[in-house]
């Protein structure tokens, strides 16, 4: 109850007493007049609420890291009274989504629209809701407010950056020798041409061959011999190295948006760095139609099969979305025993923060069976951890696996889309 109202409730008391001992007009007039501004504030304030419907339109319940969130907001009157004032509040998860308002002078039969665009910055799931409205009369003596209680999920992919190349290219990975084997069926591999037999498929005949030779001449196909590609993420909470960060407040202005677009801001976390890499060279193999596998041991074990497409990659980000640094399995314990299921000429793309080189002695065991691998390793050292990550340098190097080596405040697509075993000298700091 608001000091206003218990005024206003003495002042009525003491003039009503004060009316009925003295017989007073002008008492009995001051009365009636208190009393009919209780009532009329009371009505005013029941009334503010109804007849009111707030809708929200979300134009899509995805997004990224480094893009915006946008969602529009509808406030309508549908009674004939006007509302002198009301308070929308979203109680949203999504950091910075500044959603609530205060809709004035609302006419009867009138609505209200207002649009909100949020930048992203960081993954995960969030919650768009409940909202509460809040209304009152106009003196400031009841307040009221109703909970809308719907709610729905926001989730946020993490960023990918774009590679123009990696090495090793997808052309150049290994398999292209390993599979020549005639196929049944049709493929995008075309092996030779044949004189045409009985029982072949007309849609094989090829007919510039048969023009020229004057014979049916058919077309032999051979199975699609790519390599595939399984990301191995490291999710080992001993291996992670963040600094102290907190999200920034979304800018205002004319050009907040292009200040916004023009770089990409991650948490100094290696894990989030390992996560933004992990994206990026996803992307990059499945639009050029490779196939893409994920391993990672957190709180529990996660496997994604091998397909292609957009679709495998939504499921790669959605995964990413979500992943912390809950594991208790080192990586090398981790590429043992999930390796076994791996084919013969198929790539390994580990990620990684560990400076253990027990990890690249497990590749290198698994190599001769014929998988070759990559590593993307997240120098630590930058990140605020004390390891030294020279023996893990010079084990790659004996090893001969490909590798990169990504510091706090590199641009990850720069640094992915040189040639791999860049420089390895020691424990840098980034300037």
């Amino acid at each position: 109850m608001s000091s206003r109202l218990i005024f206003l409730l003495v002042a009525l008391i003491i003039s009503w007493v004060f009316a009925l001992n003295s017989g007073r007009t002008l008492a009995f007039n001051l009365a009636y007049l208190l009393t009919g501004i209780l009532a009329l504030s009371y009505f005013w304030s029941w009334n503010s609420t109804r007849a009111i419907h707030i809708n929200r339109h979300t134009r899509a319940r995805r997004s990224q890291v480094g893009q915006f969130f946008e969602e529009s907001f509808e406030v309508r009157n549908q009674g004939r009274l006007p509302k002198l004032w009301l308070e929308v509040r979203d109680f949203s998860t999504v950091p910075f989504h500044g959603a609530s308002r205060v809709v004035s002078h609302l006419q009867g039969r009138s609505r209200h629209r207002w649009q909100v665009r949020t930048y992203c910055q960081q993954r995960g799931y969030y919650r768009l809701g409940p909202m509460r409205l809040f209304s009152g009369d106009p003196l400031g003596l009841f307040a009221v407010d109703e909970t809308l209680r719907q709610t729905s999920d926001l989730i946020v992919y993490p960023a990918t950056v774009t590679l123009s190349t990696f090495q090793p290219p997808a052309a150049d990975l290994a398999g292209g020798e390993a599979l020549s084997r005639r196929a049944q069926y049709l493929t995008t591999n075309v092996s030779g041409i044949r004189e045409y037999a009985p029982g072949d498929s007309f849609n094989r005949i090829h007919w510039l061959s048969t023009a020229r030779t004057g014979r049916l001449m058919t077309r032999e196909f051979e199975l699609d011999p790519s390599a595939d590609i399984w990301v191995f993420l490291d999710l080992n909470g001993v291996a992670v190295r963040s600094l102290p960060w907190e999200l920034s407040p979304p800018q205002t202005g004319v050009f907040a948006l292009s200040s916004r677009s023009d770089t990409l801001e991650l948490a100094p976390s290696t894990l989030e760095y390992a996560v933004t890499a992990t994206a990026s060279v996803a992307r990059y193999f499945l639009l050029r139609n490779r196939a893409v596998g994920m391993i990672w041991q957190g709180s529990q074990r996660y496997l994604l099969q091998i397909d292609r497409g957009e679709r495998q990659m939504r499921k790669v980000l959605e995964a990413l979305a979500v992943v912390s640094a809950e594991g208790l399995i080192p990586f090398d314990q981790l590429l043992v025993t999930e390796g076994v299921r791996l084919n013969r000429n198929d790539m390994i793309l580990a990620v990684t923060a560990d400076p253990d080189p027990a990890w690249v002695r497990a590749l290198r065991e698994i190599r001769r069976r014929g998988v070759h691998s990559v590593a993307l390793v997240m120098d630590g050292s930058t990140f605020g951890g004390e390891d030294s990550y020279q023996d893990l340098a010079h084990e790659l190097a004996i090893s001969n696996i490909p590798s990169y080596r990504l510091q706090r405040g590199d641009d990850i697509g720069a640094v992915l889309g040189r040639p791999p075993n860049g420089e390895w000298t020691g424990d840098q700091q980034p300037s």
